[in-house]
C-alpha cells in the first residue's frame, strides 16, 4: 500500500498528537509544523501529497499561507482547518480552491475521511464502479437475448453509455475492454431487432417508437402552444448521446432538465433522410414526390440540406401553425458570433431553430486529417474534443443568453455515429453513392450476411432511381469496402467515425427539454 506524505500546520500542533498518531498508525507520514511560515519552508524542500492547514495561526495566517502554497505547487490538496464558522471565511477558503473544509474540535474519522476523498477518490470510485458493473454486467448481457421492445433497447442503450462514461472516469481503466464487447454483442442483437421491426415502424405500428418526421408533430408544436416563453430547438448535427451527457454539466449551470428522452432516427441514418424528415414533418418518398425541387438524391452534387427552412415552413402549414418562427444554420464561428449579436431580435418568435454543424464537421476531419485523428484516437476523446469545442463556442454563450431570456431549450440531433472497424467488400457500378455505412443502386455486388438489405425501398419510404434499386445497409461496426484498392481503402477509413447505418449510437438518439434556472 503507497504511503502518503502530509504537512500538517497549526499553531496548536502539540495538541494534536493523538490525531497524528490515529494517521501514522493507518500508514500515512505526518510531519507537523507550528506557524505558516515553516509550512512554506517545508513545502518548498520536499514533496507532499497534502496539506492540512489551520486557519487561525499567529504571524502569516492560514489563508495567506494557502495562497503561497498554490504559488508553488497549485496541484497538491489543501485541507482548511478552523475554529471558525464565519462564512466570509469558508468563501475565501473555498474561492482559493482549497478540497476541504474542516471544523475544530475534530473527530479522528472525519480527518481519515477527508484524507481518502483527497488521495484515494480515483482509486475508491475505480473499484467501485468496477465492482458494481461487473454486477450488472451479467444482467445486461441476459437481457440482450430477450424479446425487447424498443423503449427497453433505448434504456439499455442509456446503461451502456452510463457504465461507458463511468468506466472511462476510472484510473486504470481496466473494464473498458470488456463494455466495449458488450457494446458490440448489444449492437448485433440491435441490428437484429431494427431488421425484425424497421419495417413496420416506418408504415405505422402501433408499437413503434417516436422517430424523426413525427418531432415536431408530437414534441416541438405541443411545447410551443403550451409554453407563454419562446422555444429555441437546438439541433446539434451528429451528437451521440455519450457527447450530450458530457455537455449536460455545463449546461446544467443554467437550466434544469425537464425531461431526457429518446427517440429514432429514420434510415439511412444521414443528414439528407433524417433531417429533412424532422424539418419537412415527411418522409424521404414523400418529400421527393410532393417536392422534388427540393429533394436532392445521392448522385448529385448539389447539398442535401439546403432547404430546411423551406421545408420548416411547409410543416407549419401544414399544421396550420401561424406562429412567428426563424431557421439559423451555423457552419463556422463567424456565424455563430453573428447570431448572438441579433439574439435580442429573436424573443419575437413563438419558436427559433438553430442548427449547429460542429461534431459533423468534427467527424469528418476525423477522417481527413490525421492530426485530427491523434486528437480524438477513441470515444473518449472524441467526447473530450466535443466538450472542449463547447465550452468554448458561440453556441454555450447562445444558451447562456436563451437562459437569461427565459426562453425553453431543446437541444437534439438528427442522427449519431459509429466508430468503424471491419470492412464488407461491396461492389457497385458509377452511379453508387459514396456513403461507407449505406449503398443504394441497381446493381450491388456483396454477400448477403452481416448486413440490412431492402430489396423494395418503397416500404421503407426510400426513394429509388431505378426498378431494381436496392438499399443496403451496415450494421454493428462494419464499414463497406471496394474490392480495388481495398487495402489503402480500409486503412484509410478503418476507426473513423461514419453514419448511415444501422447501431444503437446512429439510431438512438436524444430529445433534451430544459428550462432556465432563473425562470
Amino acid at each position: 500500500m503507497q504511503r502518503y506524505n502530509i504537512l500538517w500546520a497549526d499553531d496548536e500542533i502539540d495538541l494534536l498528537k493523538p490525531h497524528i498518531l490515529f494517521l501514522e498508525d493507518r500508514g500515512y507520514d505526518i510531519t507537523p509544523v507550528n506557524s505558516g511560515t515553516d509550512a512554506i519552508e517545508e513545502f518548498r524542500d520536499r514533496n507532499f501529497d497534502i496539506v492540512f492547514l489551520d486557519e487561525n495561526m499567529p504571524g502569516i495566517s492560514g489563508l495567506e499561507t494557502l495562497n503561497e502554497l498554490k504559488t508553488i505547487r497549485p496541484a497538491v490538496p489543501v485541507i482548511m482547518i478552523t475554529k471558525s464558522e464565519e462564512e466570509h471565511i469558508m468563501e475565501e477558503a473555498i474561492g482559493s480552491k482549497i478540497t476541504d473544509y474542516l471544523i475544530k474540535p475534530l473527530n479522528p474519522n472525519q480527518i481519515l475521511l477527508s484524507v481518502k476523498k483527497a488521495l484515494e477518490n480515483k482509486r475508491l470510485v475505480s473499484e467501485k464502479t468496477n465492482m458494481s458493473y461487473q454486477r450488472d454486467f451479467r444482467q445486461l448481457g441476459m437481457a440482450f437475448g430477450e424479446r425487447l421492445s424498443q423503449q427497453e433497447w433505448a434504456d439499455i442503450y442509456k446503461k451502456l453509455v452510463y457504465w461507458e462514461l463511468e468506466i472511462d472516469e476510472t484510473e486504470n481503466k481496466s473494464m473498458a475492454d470488456v463494455i466495449n464487447m458488450q457494446k458490440d454483442e448489444a449492437n448485433s442483437n440491435f441490428a437484429k431487432f431494427i431488421m425484425d421491426n424497421y419495417e413496420d415502424w416506418i408504415n405505422g405500428d402501433e408499437e413503434a417508437p417516436l422517430m424523426s418526421h413525427q418531432l415536431f408533430k408530437q414534441r416541438v408544436f405541443p411545447m410551443m402552444k403550451e409554453s407563454d416563453r419562446p422555444v429555441y430547438f437546438v439541433l446539434i448535427d451528429n451528437l451521440r448521446y455519450d457527447q450530450w451527457k458530457v455537455l449536460e454539466p455545463l449546461i446544467s449551470d443554467y437550466f434544469s432538465v425537464d425531461s431526457e428522452e429518446m427517440f429514432y432516427s429514420i434510415l439511412p441514418t444521414t443528414t439528407a433522410y433524417a433531417r429533412n424528415a424532422i424539418f419537412s414533418g415527411m418522409l424521404p418518398t414523400e418529400i421527393a414526390k410532393k417536392y422534388p425541387n427540393m429533394w436532392v438524391s445521392d448522385d448529385e452534387e448539389e447539398g442535401k440540406n439546403l432547404h430546411e427552412a423551406d421545408f420548416l415552413d411547409i410543416q407549419f402549414q401544414q399544421n396550420r401553425i401561424t406562429d412567428k418562427h426563424s431557421y439559423h444554420k451555423i457552419t463556422n464561428v463567424q456565424a455563430g458570433r453573428d447570431l448572438l449579436s441579433k439574439f435580442s431580435n429573436l424573443d419575437n418568435n413563438k419558436l427559433n431553430v438553430i442548427v449547429y454543424n460542429f461534431v459533423d464537421m468534427l467527424s469528418h476531419a476525423r477522417t481527413d486529417s490525421n492530426m485530427v485523428r491523434e486528437l480524438a484516437p477513441d470515444e473518449s476523446a472524441y467526447r473530450s474534443i466535443t466538450k472542449s469545442w463547447f465550452l468554448h463556442s458561440p453556441l454555450f454563450d447562445t444558451l447562456k443568453a436563451i437562459a437569461e431570456k427565459k426562453g425553453r431549450l431543446v437541444i437534439t440531433t438528427d442522427h449519431g455515429t459509429i466508430r468503424v472497424k471491419r470492412p464488407f467488400k461491396i461492389i457497385g457500378d458509377r452511379n453508387t453513392n459514396t456513403n461507407l455505412r449505406y449503398k443504394h443502386g441497381k446493381n450491388l455486388g456483396y454477400t448477403d450476411k452481416d448486413v440490412f438489405t431492402v430489396r423494395k425501398p418503397e416500404r421503407f419510404f426510400l426513394p429509388k432511381a431505378n426498378v431494381s434499386t436496392t438499399f443496403v445497409f451496415a450494421i454493428e461496426d462494419y464499414f463497406f469496402a471496394y474490392p480495388n484498392n481495398y487495402n489503402y481503402y480500409v486503412n484509410y477509413y478503418k476507426d473513423t467515425f461514419q453514419h448511415g447505418g444501422v447501431s444503437l449510437e446512429e439510431c438512438i438518439i436524444p430529445y433534451i427539454t430544459l428550462t432556465p434556472k432563473n425562470a
